[in-house]
């Protein structure tokens, strides 16, 4: 066993003061010299090894200015383009034939880095927050199985740097309607505003950037900031910028494992239930350094938080769109469906973070979720049925009607119906009373309609008049019930009598 000169110098001490032995004796014992043994005897503490000045480097010495120019010049390239020290010994040996190894070469690198100032380590400044003045928003991806697919996703952050409590929403992209909707989500979830928030330079939030802290901010963002009374901060560009918001970079990778393994879901709010509960439970986190749980913190932070306004920022973006010869509008490279009466008319859209509304004037016209990916159809059934009237033959093949099957709102019932109602009469008129059915949808409850058409399937009256007809009297409300007429007797009253009119006829009041 290999023994610490700090456990030499005790086992020299001890035998000295048990046995009384001479300096001789011990470096005798335990194979030392003498002058050891004295430095045991006076100090516990081994003295420090002598340092000798570094020897000269021959095989480099004479490459020495070549070297340094190679280093200096350095300062004014990309920092991935710049010498290693495996490069600088390939040069060397390639360009001036030095006969010299690797690991010299790296050493005498590595140190004259340190004397050229070239490998600085920049030192920050631990910061206090006070509570209810700062936050950080940033955004950071994850994977999910959306609807069985493989589907990267987005999710906004915003760190309280105070109590650290974050709030998390999960968007299908990061434009600027997810931006802005996260800032409204965010806000409202803490019941308040801080003074001032983090960002490094998103494309939502930036158009230009400028010298040192100067911005031209995007007009949307600037009328958020304006309509909640925060100040913004803007990182340095880069990874240089990285460390002026530590917090919410750290805690977006965290967060993360909130979610693992990667979770599978049906819907995008499903995710978000699952976000929320990831929130929720760091609430009885302990952030290093801190002496409460977050929760605790946040309590005490919120009371802190300037008000929110009345009214939440209204964060869709307002588009015009024309509707094209298949009842669709063009929205971000994505298709969504209409009416077709709509067809050839200019439309005003209003695009969310998750929703696609559609609006003639006021009035709203179609509404659909946001498309996940580009050069999609999102398309509706009940905004075909008008044409497929016309032309049941579209109806088999029609993209609207297999998105329909897919989200279950074309059911089982329906498909049923359908295949009974061609064989006993025909494809074509068929399907036509499908289509009538399907129009009823507008007018009947789903489940009526579903029960009056597995009625149909049974009893072989497949006509959609008789489906419809069906369909009202499972819809209409249970009859009131009779009174009976004992129930009334506290309404009785005499009956009116004929005295003064027989009176009048004998003439007894002459």
């Amino acid at each position: 066993m290999v023994r610490s000169r700090v456990e030499l110098f005790e086992e020299i001490r001890v035998d000295h003061r048990r046995e009384g032995l001479s300096i001789r004796e011990l470096a005798e014992r335990h194979g030392v010299h003498r002058r050891t043994v004295r430095q045991a005897l006076a100090s516990p503490m081994p003295p420090p090894r002598k340092e000798y000045a570094p020897r000269g480097r021959p095989a480099i010495d004479r490459y020495r200015d070549v070297i340094d120019a190679w280093l200096t010049g350095d300062r004014d390239v990309p920092a991935k383009q710049r010498h290693t020290a495996r490069r600088v010994w390939q040069r060397l040996v390639a360009e001036h034939g030095a006969q010299v190894s690797e690991v010299t070469v790296s050493r005498y690198v590595a140190a004259r880095r340190r004397e050229l100032g070239l490998d600085k380590v920049e030192v920050f400044v631990p910061q206090a927050h006070e509570a209810g003045a700062e936050a950080e928003v940033d955004f950071g991806e994850f994977h999910v199985r959306l609807r069985g697919q493989d589907l990267k996703v987005w999710m906004f952050a915003m760190r309280l740097s105070a109590s650290g409590r974050a709030f998390h929403y999960a968007f299908t992209n990061q434009a600027q309607e997810a931006f802005l909707e996260g800032h409204v989500r965010a806000l409202a979830h803490f019941g308040g505003v801080p003074a001032r928030i983090r960002y490094d330079n998103l494309k939502p939030a930036v158009v230009r950037i400028r010298r040192g802290r100067d911005r031209v901010e995007n007009d949307r963002f600037a009328a958020l900031r304006s309509h909640y009374g925060f100040a913004s901060f803007f990182c340095v560009p880069g990874k240089d910028g990285a460390h002026e918001k530590g917090g919410i970079e750290g805690e977006i990778g965290r967060f993360r494992r909130h979610l693992v393994p990667v979770p599978h879901v049906a819907t995008l709010g499903e995710l978000n239930e699952l976000v929320a509960a990831g929130d929720l439970a760091d609430d009885a986190r302990v952030v290093t350094g801190h002496k409460a749980t977050i929760g605790v913190e946040f309590t005490a932070e919120r009371v802190m938080l300037a008000p929110l306004s009345g009214e939440a920022f209204d964060a869709a973006t307002i588009l015009s769109a024309k509707v094209d010869s298949r009842a669709r509008v063009c929205v971000r490279q994505a298709y969504y469906s209409v009416p077709i009466r709509y067809v050839a008319r200019r439309l005003t859209v209003r695009l969310g973070a998750t929703s696609v509304e559609v609006l003639d004037g006021a009035k709203s016209v179609a509404r659909h979720e946001r498309a996940t990916a580009k050069y999609v159809d999102v398309l509706d059934l009940d905004h075909y049925l008008e044409i497929l009237a016309r032309k049941p033959g579209a109806l088999p093949g029609a993209t609207a009607l297999a998105q329909a099957k897919a989200a279950g709102l074309f059911s089982g019932t329906h498909q049923d119906y359908w295949d009974a109602a061609r064989t006993k009469r025909g494809d074509g008129p068929g399907t036509r009373d499908l289509i009538e059915v399907l129009l009823a949808h507008r007018t009947l409850p789903r489940a009526a309609l579903i029960a009056a058409m597995r009625t149909a399937v049974t009893s072989g009256v497949l006509e959609a008049a008789s489906v419809i007809i069906d369909a009202r009297r499972g819809a209409e409300p249970p009859v009131a019930p009779v009174i009976a007429i004992d129930a009334l007797a506290r309404y009785d009253r005499q009956p009116p009598t004929l005295d003064g009119y027989d009176a009048l006829l004998t003439g007894n009041d002459r």
